[in-house]
C-alpha cells in the first residue's frame, strides 16, 4: 500500500491550480535570465562604488592641493620675513651710498642730454654744499657752451637741479630712496600681517 496520501501535494497551487513544472530549455532561460539580473547589479554596484572612490579621491586631491599652496605661499612669506634685515640693510644703507658714489655721473649725463636739445645755451648745475668739486672734474672739456657748477645751500643730500638755457630739470635721489623704503615698509608689513594670521 502507498503512502502517498500521508504526504502533502505540492504540485497544487493556492488558487486551486496545478503547478506547472518548467521543462529543461525553460528552466535554463530562467538562469540565464537571473544571471543578467544579477550580473547587471553587480555592475551596477561596483560602478556606483568607483564614482564614490572617485569623489573621494577628487576631493582628497582638492585638499592636498590646497594645504601644498598654502604651505609654499607661507614658505615664501616666511622666508621674505627672514631676509628683512639684509633688505633692510639694502634700502637703509647700500642704495644710499651707490646713489651718493654716482650722483656726479648722473648729473653729468642729465646735463649732457639736455644740451643736445638747447645747443650753446650756457649750463648751469645747482648742487648741494661740498659737491662742486666732485661734479667739475667729471665734466667734459669739450662742452659747447660755458657751464658753471654752484653749490646751493637749500639743496639736501642727494638732490640737484639742472639749468641749460630756459629748461631745468630736478635731480632727487632721496625721493627715489624714500619711494623704495616705502615700497619695502609696505612689503614687510603685509608679510607680516600674512603670518599673524595663519
Amino acid at each position: 500500500m502507498s503512502i502517498a496520501h500521508l504526504l502533502e501535494d505540492f504540485t497544487q497551487q493556492a488558487g486551486g491550480g496545478k503547478l506547472h513544472l518548467l521543462d529543461e530549455d525553460a528552466l535554463e532561460e530562467q538562469r540565464l535570465a537571473a544571471f543578467e539580473q544579477g550580473y547587471s547589479a553587480g555592475w551596477e554596484d561596483a560602478i556606483q562604488a568607483q564614482e564614490q572612490n572617485r569623489g573621494q579621491m577628487s576631493a582628497e586631491l582638492g585638499k592636498s592641493l590646497e594645504d601644498m599652496s598654502f604651505t609654499y605661499h607661507e614658505a615664501i612669506t616666511r622666508m621674505g620675513l627672514s631676509l628683512e634685515p639684509m633688505f633692510r640693510s639694502l634700502v637703509q644703507v647700500v642704495l644710499p651710498e651707490t646713489l651718493d658714489r654716482g650722483f656726479a655721473t648722473r648729473l653729468v649725463e642729465q646735463l649732457t642730454e639736455m644740451a643736445r636739445e638747447q645747443i650753446g645755451q650756457p649750463m648751469q648745475i645747482f648742487v648741494p654744499n661740498g659737491r662742486a668739486g666732485e661734479v667739475e672734474c667729471l665734466l667734459p672739456q669739450d662742452l659747447s657752451a660755458p657751464t658753471r657748477v654752484i653749490e646751493d645751500p637749500s639743496l639736501e643730500v642727494g638732490q640737484a637741479r639742472l639749468q641749460v638755457g630756459t629748461s631745468q630739470r630736478e635731480v632727487d635721489c632721496g625721493d627715489l630712496l624714500a619711494s623704495v623704503a616705502a615700497v619695502f615698509d609696505a612689503y614687510v608689513f603685509e608679510a607680516k600681517e600674512a603670518v599673524s594670521n595663519e
